[in-house]
């Protein structure tokens, strides 16, 4: 089985399993481990996702993989995580998830823009931008990044 049919099947498979939790399937992939595979399963949720949940729903994924033949005889590892914040933002449902951060995000016609989030819905993203707010559908921006921040501005300011 190639590699996409493989992810494919995962995914079918695991959506539902993931839906019952209340949690979204962001990625799933195989990787060769030594002589084993390693299977990462990322997941997220509107709420987030804590350590319960991930072990909660590892465990539902575990029984959902033993009950069929998807992942073969070979031995793997399975490994339940949340994205992390270097996962771009191409969804409506990363950008809502990213609101009050700061993200960078490339723009469909050339040029990035950045700002805080303040706001995103079905029809696109509005963005804090030096203090004046921008809307931008989601036709314009062609993927958007979390932007690390150590001190935010309101932190920063208490601290002076």
């Amino acid at each position: 089985m190639g590699a996409q049919a493989r992810r494919d099947r995962l995914a079918e498979l695991l959506e539902p399993v993931l839906a019952d939790a209340g949690l979204d399937l962001e990625d799933v992939e195989v990787t060769p481990a030594g002589k084993r595979r390693l299977l990462r399963v990322v997941v997220d949720s509107d709420d987030g996702v804590d350590l319960d949940s991930v072990g909660a729903v590892t465990q539902d994924i575990s029984a959902a993989l033993d009950a069929t033949d998807v992942m073969g005889k070979a031995p793997y590892v399975l490994e339940v995580t949340s994205p992390g914040v270097d996962r771009p933002l191409t969804q409506p449902r990363h950008w809502r998830r990213a609101r009050g951060r700061l993200v960078q995000a490339r723009l469909a016609e050339g040029g990035e823009v950045q700002g805080r989030l303040t706001g995103a819905d079905e029809s696109g993203v509005t963005l804090d931008v030096s203090g004046q707010s921008h809307h931008y559908g989601y036709a314009d921006l062609v993927r958007g990044k979390v932007q690390v921040e150590f001190r935010r501005g309101a932190d920063a300011d208490a601290a002076d």
